[in-house]
């Protein structure tokens, strides 16, 4: 499965032929009846795509797990040296118009809503730079009326003085307002697909504008169109089959860095977790597939982020780390006032890693790695 070379071809275009080439049934079958012998003809090449995560996200694949993460380990040191960048999310509104059968802030939940004014926004980024962060990554759920183009593109400009970063994970937005929100500051654009597979995106989004599969896919491009300088990209794992996900993203992610070679990269691994919905993951992502997968991730991408969570719990990610983990988020609420009133209602997600921001990053360098609170100056918006 190649993609097209054609980069002025959007992405969607290029996922309508991957699947006309090889349908999603034929494409799980294959990487589930690849065999050890495969596996080992695709280690021993030098370099790899994302056709080769076929194989390297086999099942087969898991009978030479320690030497994909010997192997993903040196990659990342060459590549990345032995530090760990910390970020921090910063919820500032859970109303949400979507249908969304495994979020915590589908519509049709029963939780506390809020929308963070921007004095109390301004005002719950303090406490997050209090613990160390200089990197906010600022996420709402999709509302006509709350966390608009306005609002983020004044809330951004006003963070940028006290953070060497700021980034967006919100509802889709056209280039011309991503444009404006990269006026004001903003530097980074996360959207994840949920799910490449079309049948499976319409089963898991019931209602509201989110169940537009092509221009939620579309988002990244728009972004990167605008001139957004850092960009994030995954499937949800656990919605469908995880390795048949993993390759659609690795061929999304190499689309988006061919076309847009000067914006950065970075590929997360959000697995579904519980929330006050109650919704179980039809096909769960267990913990050695997560390790395969991050593993297979770092040689298919050697330059690329990978961003893991504290979806995750404490122990998992610390093991993680050496295995090609470069990014991770810390202290995390994922509830508007989360970090001053400090409960859990209205949250997205249940956070596992609970820890506090500095034992996490004691935790870092523990494990030999230095824990990194700003990699780059702002400075670089103006060049």
């Amino acid at each position: 499965m190649q993609p097209a070379r054609d980069v002025d071809t959007s992405f969607a275009a290029v996922l309508d032929r991957l699947r006309a080439a090889v349908s999603w049934p034929i494409l799980c079958d294959r990487i589930h009846s690849c065999s050890l012998a495969q596996v080992d003809r695709v280690l021993a090449r030098g370099s790899f795509s994302p056709g080769d995560l076929v194989a390297l996200l086999s099942p087969a694949a898991a009978g030479r797990l320690d030497l994909l993460a010997r192997r993903a380990r040196a990659v990342t040191i060459q590549r990345f040296g032995r530090t760990i960048l910390l970020y921090a999310p910063l919820y500032v509104s859970n109303h949400c118009m979507n249908q969304c059968i495994y979020c915590g802030f589908n519509v049709r939940n029963k939780l506390e809503r809020h929308a963070l004014s921007l004095d109390e926004a301004v005002q719950e980024s303090g406490l997050l730079r209090s613990m160390g962060f200089r990197h906010v990554l600022l996420v709402s759920g999709q509302h006509e009326k709350y966390a608009q183009v306005d609002y983020l593109a004044t809330l951004s400009a006003r963070l940028r003085p006290a953070f060497a970063s700021v980034a967006v994970e919100v509802k889709p937005l056209a280039t011309d307002e991503y444009a404006r929100l990269i006026a004001s500051g903003v530097d980074g654009v996360t959207c994840y697909q949920e799910t490449y597979h079309p049948a499976t995106y319409a089963d898991v989004h019931l209602g509201g504008p989110k169940r537009d599969f092509d221009w939620r896919l579309g988002t990244l491009e728009r972004a990167a169109t605008a001139g957004i300088r850092r960009i994030g990209l995954s499937p949800l794992y656990g919605l469908d089959d995880w390795r048949a996900e993993a390759v659609m993203a690795a061929h999304h992610a190499q689309y988006l860095g061919a076309r847009f070679w000067k914006t950065q990269l970075g590929i997360s691994f959000p697995r579904l977790r519980g929330f006050s919905g109650g919704f179980v993951p039809p096909r769960p992502l267990d913990d050695a597939g997560l390790v395969q997968l991050v593993c297979a991730f770092r040689l298919v991408f050697p330059d690329a982020h990978l961003v893991l969570s504290t979806r995750e719990p404490a122990a998992l990610r610390d093991h993680l780390m050496p295995l090609g983990i470069t990014q991770m988020s810390a202290a995390s609420r994922t509830a508007p006032f989360g970090y001053s009133q400090a409960h859990d209602a209205g949250e997205q997600f249940d956070v596992m890693d609970t820890r506090p921001a500095a034992e996490v990053a004691e935790a870092i360098r523990h494990a030999g790695y230095e824990p990194v609170w700003k990699d780059w100056d702002a400075a670089f918006l103006a060049a």
